[in-house]
């Protein structure tokens, strides 16, 4: 158990550095939507030790960026939180079910899927309050905005999990934090 809460400590810490030093804006048209690649690092958590851990880490790392670097305050928190979820959370549990590059693939798209649509309906609910906006302006950004800019997000997190994970998982056995996992392909 130490190992575990040692090796999710060191993910946020991850987790947060990323989304602090990495600032990428995937649609020229929206400039408030960035991408970082925090949720990779999120769903590595979940992909070790599964769906609760994603969910922890993302709550964990979330609130961290809400009380020192965000804008946004409490409703980038929820935002963060919903958006990291729907990614990591769908792709951990069908990893968890069967570890192999198969389970892996279909885990990440299906998480891709999950946060396009989940957040067409919360970008929908909170932007408006966000922004200040009018909630049929924001419906008029959903499919040239919304949807492109987190179907690239799980795309580019999707991609760099498949690369990544990997030597991660290597490097953490080979450190200790990880046990290397009886009978189970990796």
């Amino acid at each position: 158990m130490t190992r575990k809460i040692a090796t999710t400590g060191m993910l946020c810490a991850l987790a947060y550095v990323a989304m602090a030093l990495i600032h990428i804006k995937l649609i020229p048209a929206a400039p408030f939507l960035t991408y970082d690649p925090k949720d990779v690092i999120i769903a590595i958590g979940g992909f070790l030790f599964g769906p609760v851990y994603a969910i922890l880490i993302s709550v964990i790392v979330a609130f961290l960026e809400m009380i020192t670097v965000s804008e946004s305050g409490i409703i980038g928190f929820v935002m963060q939180v919903i958006a990291t979820g729907a990614f990591a959370v769908p792709a951990a549990l069908l990893y968890k079910r069967n570890r192999t590059r198969k389970s892996a693939l279909t885990g990440l798209a299906a998480g891709t899927g999950c946060m396009v649509v989940i957040m067409v309906l919360w970008n929908y609910i909170l932007t408006p309050v966000y922004m200040g906006a009018a909630r049929s302006d924001v419906a008029a950004m959903l499919v040239p905005i919304i949807i492109p800019f987190n179907l690239l997000k799980g795309i580019l997190n999707s991609l760099l999990i498949f690369l990544i994970y990997k030597p991660i998982v290597t490097g953490l056995r080979k450190t200790g934090l990880v046990q290397e996992r009886k009978g189970v392909n990796k």
